[in-house]
């Protein structure tokens, strides 16, 4: 099993080269209303940040006996509300915000009992499974659409 020190370091490292391919983009590309799919920058940015608190959450309610957050609205009209308000905000503030959200998260993780990593969710993952799918993993599946995107802009 992953250690939470592990865990908080994946990470890391998934947003680091996250992050660093957002700062690859041309100006065009950070600038664009929509860059994947309906997103800009500032959607995916913000939305990841929205999933990290999610993962943070999911901690807190393990911890406390009571579970991960319920998924209500759906999974897609969060994501449209999330995108919405990133849309309407600039580029520092969704960064700042998405900053803010993995530290709480890194935070959570640090001080995680590591034996709660192992705990079964209702939907039968576990809470590490929960927390690599809201946090790292997600970097690393937004790293590879940027990667891409910019490829597709090269070969052009």
């Amino acid at each position: 099993m992953t250690t939470p020190a592990e865990l908080a370091a994946d990470l890391v490292e998934a947003r680091d080269a996250f992050l660093g391919e957002v700062a690859r983009l041309s100006p065009t590309q950070l600038n664009a209303q929509r860059l994947l799919g309906e997103w800009g920058v500032r959607e995916l940015v913000a939305h990841l940040g929205y999933w990290a608190g999610h993962a943070t959450e999911a901690i807190h309610g393990m911890e406390e006996g009571a579970g991960p957050p319920a998924l209500e609205p759906s999974v897609d009209d969060i994501n449209e509300t999330v995108a919405r308000v990133a849309r309407a905000t600039d580029l520092a503030t969704v960064q700042r915000r998405e900053s803010a959200s993995v530290d709480a998260l890194l935070e959570r993780i640090g001080a995680l009992d590591p034996a709660l990593l192992a705990e079964v969710l209702p939907d039968g993952d576990t809470l590490e499974h929960a927390v690599r799918e809201d946090g790292p993993a997600h970097y690393l599946e937004h790293l590879d659409e940027l990667r891409r995107i910019r490829k597709g802009e090269n070969d052009g």
